[in-house]
């Protein structure tokens, strides 16, 4: 937990009224802020030491920001205050704050932060002119391993945050566009907020995704643009295709009777090389942030 020893009462305060640190409870922190959350997150994060002061050192900018439990994050690349297109990346299961960086088990590639700037850096890449930003959403409390996995439980709890972020981002950007795009457990929580999301959220990408709560693409909301990443080699596809009695997630978004559109995974191999630089997946999924129109015309 932050100690309060050494936090200046004027931090404090301002931490407290952007929903950032939430006094006497342990739960997810769902509230977040738009760009004026900055100072007060930068200030949680000199307060919380090391690794997190180094972060703030190196002026990297949150939206929200809490050390305790598995610890909560929401940072950003690019402009968000002037952005017309913003991306919002979702990790899945066993994600935590300590990862946040590293990668699950120590692997860069599995880091929401590493991620998150790959592809940041594919759009930027593509298209210079693009007022892009892209946050790295660990605004959740994912399953620890695939037993607690087997709910969907901690998705819709998720997917309640979600759905918060969105409608703030809408409310401050009411032109720009939204992509959700979820990795693993993080593909459900992303079409779970986007069932009922605001028309800005035109997409929802899908990367070795387990379930997205319906049984199809065409049964969320009208004019949302489903894609699915699915590499043969990716162990997802051994994820039993069912739901019953509350678990399970039914059919996976790379089924192709859900009825996604279907991304190219040239050079993904296994569950979580989708965003690594270099592979088709992230080219594509670039596109589909850009608004570049049908992925084969973009690549």
């Amino acid at each position: 937990m932050v100690r309060r020893r050494g936090v200046t009462r004027v931090a404090l305060s301002a931490l407290l009224g952007a929903g950032l640190v939430l006094p006497g409870t342990p739960e997810p922190v769902t509230e977040v802020g738009f760009v004026e959350a900055y100072p007060g997150t930068a200030a949680a994060m000199r307060a919380a030491g090391a690794p997190y002061a180094d972060w703030a050192a190196d002026g990297r900018r949150f939206l929200a920001f809490d050390p305790r439990g598995d610890g909560r994050a929401v940072e950003v690349l690019g402009d968000l205050a002037g952005a017309d297109r913003i991306a919002v990346l979702v990790p899945g299961v066993g994600s935590t704050l300590a990862d946040f960086d590293r990668g699950l088990g120590g692997v860069p590639r599995r880091a929401p932060s590493v991620q998150a700037g790959q592809l940041y850096g594919q759009v930027r890449s593509s298209d210079p002119t693009t007022r892009v930003a892209v946050l790295a959403w660990l605004g959740y409390d994912p399953p620890d391993g695939l037993v607690g996995a087997a709910s969907d439980a901690d998705a819709r709890r998720g997917a309640t945050g979600l759905a918060r972020l969105l409608r703030e981002l809408v409310a401050r950007r009411p032109a720009a566009t939204i992509t959700l795009i979820g990795h693993s457990y993080g593909a459900l929580v992303a079409a779970l907020a986007a069932a009922h999301a605001p028309a800005q959220v035109t997409d929802v990408v899908s990367l070795g995704g387990v379930g997205a709560g319906v049984p199809r693409a065409d049964d969320l909301r009208a004019g949302l643009r489903f894609w699915a990443a699915e590499a043969p080699s990716d162990w997802i596809r051994r994820v039993p295709s069912v739901r019953f009695a509350g678990l399970g997630y039914g059919r996976r978004p790379g089924d192709p009777a859900f009825g996604a559109r279907p991304l190219p995974v040239d050079g993904v191999s296994g569950h979580d090389d989708y965003l690594t630089t270099g592979t088709a997946t992230l080219i594509a999924v670039a596109a589909v942030v850009r608004g570049a129109g049908p992925v084969e015309d973009a690549r």
